[in-house]
């Protein structure tokens, strides 16, 4: 009988593992067919599909960085991906740095009105985006910040702490009050207890969140296009790519190549950081 037991459990754990293969594998396959087709000639795009690489994978004639060179290089794209690298690292930094010393101060901090201002904070969260872009483009014009990348700083963060602070204040909140406690008794201030004791047990959630922001900023068009527009100068990989679509609509080979360029970044880092994101994400739905 235990033997039973033990053959089924063995092959529902091979079945189940075999069927997340095949879903990551289906999941994959739109990647790997866009990663292929941006080193591969328009012509070749266009008579065939990207799998036929697969009968000579090692002819590397058929493959070229040419489609990489142009789209970085004749098409703005290079520019654009140190844009959006400028806009987005400010856009995750600013947020964190805010929301963690706020959800401290709602956890741990007694001081009037600290309910209700929690509260205001949640009901941010559900408040559409698009409410806000016409009076927020307004005081922008009148203080000169459209266009500019302390603009798209200010936006970004302001509508990314409301999620931030609820977060991690669901993280901070769990840390348990004997540490804070024993911090106070040695004296420790509640910048000391903040910086020395939460900072360090609140990794996980802090980078969760960092995910979630790199991830919204890097591929944001509306704030983007709203706040710093379509100027060479400041436009982003999304405003960029949005019109070449519009103008290179049939070359399949520089789409691909510049909507690979645009995923890479974002890849990279939530594949170094998923398990922290992870963690973060159920930060606070159990104890323990």
């Amino acid at each position: 009988m235990k033997h039973k037991r033990a053959s089924r459990g063995i092959l529902a754990s091979f079945t189940l593992r075999g069927a997340v293969a095949l879903i990551c594998l289906i999941w994959t396959i739109p990647t790997i067919g866009l990663l292929i087709s941006s080193f591969r000639e328009l012509n070749h795009i266009m008579t065939s599909g990207w799998w036929t690489v697969f009968r000579t994978p090692l002819d590397f004639s058929q493959y070229t960085l040419e489609n990489y060179r142009r789209v970085i290089s004749a098409h703005g794209l290079g520019n654009a991906f140190l844009n959006s690298v400028t806009a987005t690292v400010p856009s995750t930094l600013i947020p964190i740095t805010v929301a963690a010393f706020a959800a401290y101060a709602l956890a741990w901090m007694r001081f009037p009105g600290r309910d209700m201002l929690f509260t205001l904070i949640v009901w941010l969260i559900v408040i559409p985006l698009q409410m806000t872009l016409i009076p927020l483009l307004r005081i922008y014009v009148a203080l000169k910040l459209s266009g500019t990348f302390p603009g798209i700083w200010l936006a970004h963060t302001g509508f990314g702490i409301p999620l931030a602070v609820y977060l991690l204040y669901s993280f901070i909140s769990q840390i348990p009050r004997e540490l804070i406690e024993a911090a106070t008794v040695d004296g420790a201030s509640h910048f000391q207890i903040f910086t020395q004791v939460v900072l360090r047990l609140s990794t996980p959630a802090i980078a969760s969140f960092a995910v979630f922001q790199f991830l919204w900023v890097w591929n944001d068009l509306l704030v983007s296009l709203v706040f710093l527009g379509t100027s060479q100068d400041v436009a982003t990989m999304t405003v960029v790519l949005t019109e070449l679509v519009g103008t290179r609509g049939q070359d399949w080979h520089l789409l691909t190549s510049g909507a690979f360029v645009s995923m890479a970044v974002p890849l990279l880092v939530f594949f170094s950081l998923q398990r922290y994101f992870v963690r973060g994400i159920l930060a606070g739905s159990v104890k323990g």
